[in-house]
């Protein structure tokens, strides 16, 4: 496989993910397993963890079995590079979700970044409904550009002329 089809192969399993990932928010994690998720929308919190971290061993899973599969099958076989696809954007949602937006570790509190207000922003709206089926904005990298819009002029107002 040429240097470009890795490329590709793994751009491709990034940007597929936020549609599984918005999928599996709205239909798994605010349909049958809302159990899980529930905690994240109110005060469910067990120490420093919450039992909707146990996503992170379901997204997990997909990319770990897809790297053996890879391993199997030698490196011109895609499931190696599906599986980084897979990995980056968990990496990518932990440093947004996570450390962004919920600031469980405490980086990047005062960003000006129109794109991150307008993330954090959209997780807010989210986050105000607190019953399973209720809900919007279910993404995580893409969000409405109702968000880019008001992040934009929050970046110009807070800006002295």
């Amino acid at each position: 496989m040429t240097t470009w089809g890795i490329i590709g192969i793994t751009a491709l399993s990034f940007v597929a993910m936020e549609g599984v990932a918005w999928a599996t928010h709205r239909y798994v994690m605010h349909g049958f397993l809302w159990v899980l998720h529930k905690d994240h929308h109110g005060n469910g919190r067990i120490g420093a963890f919450e039992r909707n971290d146990l996503f992170f061993l379901i997204f997990a899973a997909p990319s770990v079995l897809l790297f053996a599969l890879g391993h199997q099958h030698g490196p011109d076989a895609p499931w190696t590079w599906i599986a980084l696809g897979i990995l980056l954007y968990g990496i990518a949602y932990f440093l947004v979700h996570e450390v962004f937006i919920h600031q469980r570790i405490k980086w990047l509190r005062n960003s000006r970044s129109t794109y991150f207000l307008a993330l954090r922003r959209a997780h807010k709206v989210h986050h105000k409904h607190l019953e399973k089926d209720q809900g919007e904005c279910f993404g995580m990298l893409l969000v409405p550009l109702k968000y880019f819009r008001e992040a934009r002029a929050q970046v110009k107002n807070s800006h002295p002329h």
